[in-house]
């Protein structure tokens, strides 16, 4: 998704959660000031095939890898590393704002995946504390204004941004795994309420907004 295209999208997001725009960009800002000397990778670095697979960290994410077995580049979101990690999955890209069950991914980019770090307004902390850990090959991004080093490539949260970065790099052939848009996952200190907006949104950016040419599938 360019820019242009998500730039709507973006803003309807706003104004439907409340969130700031300007607290966005900041942590974007920091962002790119605290991973200046990291390993940042450009888009013709990252490799995907036309075929993938999307983990999202529902609490089906197991049944789902048992009904359907991952193919192409794998692509997991946040806290599912850790939960693939146990069951023998290793992630080509891991997505991430840094929340949730971090060390696993510390460890994935450790070992050479491809990250995705996010940048908004909630997460400012957790880039000062976490981002410098990622030794691995990163890719910056922001869901406000793009520049030379931070990319937009569409997305909301974590499991979304995946699907809209399998897209951008050439995924035609795109399972989705570990994705419940109906029941938000529990989770200290979420409310459920907002959980349940960005569900509707993570629904709504993968499915309404998928391009001519991609399969999206999910188990039944």
């Amino acid at each position: 998704m360019l820019p242009e295209d998500w730039e709507p999208l973006y803003r309807e997001i706003l104004e439907d959660l409340g969130y700031d725009r300007s607290s966005d960009e900041s942590s974007a800002r920091m962002l790119k000031a605290v991973m200046v000397n990291s390993d940042l990778i450009l888009d013709d670095d990252v490799k995907m095939q036309k075929k993938a697979t999307v983990f999202g960290c529902s609490d089906g994410l197991e049944g789902d890898i048992l009904a359907a077995a991952p193919r192409g580049t794998l692509i997991a979101s946040g806290s599912s590393v850790g939960r693939l990690e146990r069951i023998g999955v290793t992630p080509d890209i891991v997505v991430t704002d840094l929340d949730g069950d971090i060390g696993p991914q510390i460890d994935a980019s450790k070992r050479g995946a491809v990250t995705f770090i996010h940048a908004h307004g909630d997460n400012p902390h957790l880039i000062q504390r976490y981002a410098q850990e990622f030794l691995g090959p990163v890719v910056l991004t922001t869901q406000s204004r793009p520049d030379n080093l931070v990319s937009n490539y569409g997305g909301f949260t974590d499991g979304d941004r995946a699907v809209c970065i399998a897209r951008h790099f050439g995924a035609e052939d795109i399972l989705l795994l570990g994705f419940d848009f109906e029941t938000p996952s529990k989770k200290d200190g979420s409310d459920p309420r907002a959980k349940a907006k960005k569900l509707r949104w993570a629904k709504r950016i993968i499915f309404d907004c998928n391009g001519p040419g991609v399969s999206i599938e999910m188990p039944r």
